[in-house]
């Protein structure tokens, strides 16, 4: 079982977290949800498509301009505190790395704190306990926040000849399933945490593709396993797409993550993804058809 805010999800319920960026310098929307109306805007339209998570980010992954941690909150905890009033039941979710701004959006109404750099601040999973907030536990490899992976290499794993990306897979278990211990042994609630593989983040795009190929070795933990795949340079290097063209190769990766078992997506377009989880659930046998009529007339 998931829990997180007022919501559970059962075994085998998809659910879709939905991204809204209070950053004007974001790789994908470039600023369109920056400004407080039209990013309710989004959180509107999103919910109505199916979302049940909103992930709030005051921070772009990339290399930009300096964020402070006052800024971050300023972006950030405002606008979570009007999604709480508007939307009292969808579950809000941060991310961020810093346990300043994670302590600010709890009290603002958060309920997950999505760390994508993989515990590079140890507050943040006591900032998750203290407030009964969830907790994502990200495999980053090691990079420090807001940097792009160079030359990145793993050890070699099994009979691999160590020219490839064998052995991010193994590292990728060891990170996420030692935060996600350390944050029961913190005091996070069990049910409320997640694991994510970290696509791109501390990878090359032949890591990414692997972490998808084995992503099984994921979900069969037991934890809860997050993917945030959407129109990122994995996609687009492994099709030579740019970024306004990843939609097919980012529903591809999701109806294969899916398949094998994981949980949580963190998406830009709601209603496609909806669209394929719905028929992969489907196919898998844990979800009816919507209309059956064909043969039965």
């Amino acid at each position: 079982m998931l829990r997180l805010g007022t919501r559970e999800f059962g075994d085998h319920e998809p659910v879709i977290m939905a991204i809204v960026n209070r950053t004007p310098d974001s790789f994908y929307d470039r600023g369109a949800t920056f400004r407080d109306e039209p990013a309710l805007d989004r959180v509107e339209q999103a919910v109505a498509e199916g979302a049940a998570i909103i992930d709030i980010g005051g921070v772009k992954a990339g290399p930009g301009n300096e964020v402070s941690a006052e800024e971050e909150a300023r972006r950030t905890v405002g606008f979570v505190a009007e999604v709480r009033r508007r939307w009292p039941d969808v579950v809000i979710s941060v991310d961020t790395w810093r346990h300043e701004v994670g302590e600010a959006v709890c009290e603002a109404g958060a309920d997950l704190l999505n760390d994508a750099w993989g515990g590079v601040d140890p507050r943040l999973a006591e900032v998750a306990a203290r407030h009964g907030a969830g907790l994502v536990c990200t495999h980053a490899g090691g990079a420090e926040p807001r940097t792009r992976p160079h030359r990145r290499a793993y050890e070699p794993a099994g009979d691999a000849d160590g020219t490839g990306p064998s052995g991010v897979v193994e590292d990728i278990l060891r990170v996420t399933l030692g935060l996600a211990e350390r944050a029961v042994h913190l005091g996070v609630r069990r049910d409320g945490i997640l694991i994510d593989p970290g696509h791109d983040f501390g990878k090359s795009t032949r890591h990414s593709l692997e972490a998808t190929r084995h992503l099984g070795r994921l979900t069969e933990t037991g934890w809860p396993v997050l993917v945030s795949l959407s129109n990122k340079d994995f996609i687009g290097e492994t099709l030579d797409r740019p970024v306004k063209e990843r939609l097919l190769g980012t529903l591809a990766t999701t109806a294969v993550s899916a398949w094998l078992g994981a949980r949580v997506y963190r998406v830009h377009e709601v209603a496609e993804t909806k669209q394929v989880l719905d028929m992969v659930a489907s196919i898998a046998g844990h979800r009816p058809v919507a209309v059956a009529r064909r043969g039965l007339a």
